[in-house]
C-alpha cells in the first residue's frame, strides 16, 4: 500500500518559481508510474504532467507545457515537479498519484491513477 506525500507548496508571487516534490513511505516509487494533478476552488481536478516508471515518458497539459518540468529521483524515492514562471491561475491544490500496470505510461486522465496523496496548496499572488 502507498502512501504518497506532497510538499513544497507555498505562497509565491507570479513569475516565481516552487517545486514539488513526492514521496512515499511505502513501496519503492520506481514501481510507479506518477502523475501530478490539480484542482482549484469551483473547479474539476485537472491533469498538470506525468512520468513513467522507467523515466522514458513524460506529458504535460497545454497551459504548463515550457514552464513545468516533472522529474524522478528513484534513488531518494521521489517524484519532483519544477514550477516556473508561476502565474495567479496556476492557483490550485496540487496532488501527485501512482499507478502501477505491467507496462510503463503517462495517461493524463486522474481515472487511470490509483492511489493519491493529500495534497499541497500553492497559492500565485502578488
Amino acid at each position: 500500500q502507498l502512501h504518497l506525500v506532497e510538499s513544497g507548496g507555498g505562497l509565491v508571487q507570479p513569475g516565481g518559481s516552487l517545486r514539488l516534490s513526492c514521496t512515499n513511505s511505502g513501496f519503492p516509487l520506481d514501481f510507479y508510474d506518477i502523475g501530478w494533478f490539480r484542482q482549484a476552488p469551483g473547479k474539476e481536478r485537472e491533469g498538470v504532467s506525468c512520468i513513467s516508471k522507467n523515466g522514458v515518458s513524460t506529458n504535460y497539459a497545454d497551459s504548463v507545457k515550457g514552464r513545468f518540468t516533472i522529474s524522478r529521483d528513484n534513488a531518494k524515492n521521489t517524484v519532483y515537479l519544477q514550477m516556473d514562471s508561476l502565474r495567479p491561475e496556476d492557483t490550485a491544490v496540487y496532488y501527485c498519484a501512482s499507478r502501477s500496470r505491467p507496462e510503463p505510461g503517462c495517461p493524463s486522465s486522474r481515472y487511470e491513477y490509483d492511489w493519491w496523496g493529500q495534497g499541497t496548496q500553492v497559492t500565485v499572488s502578488s
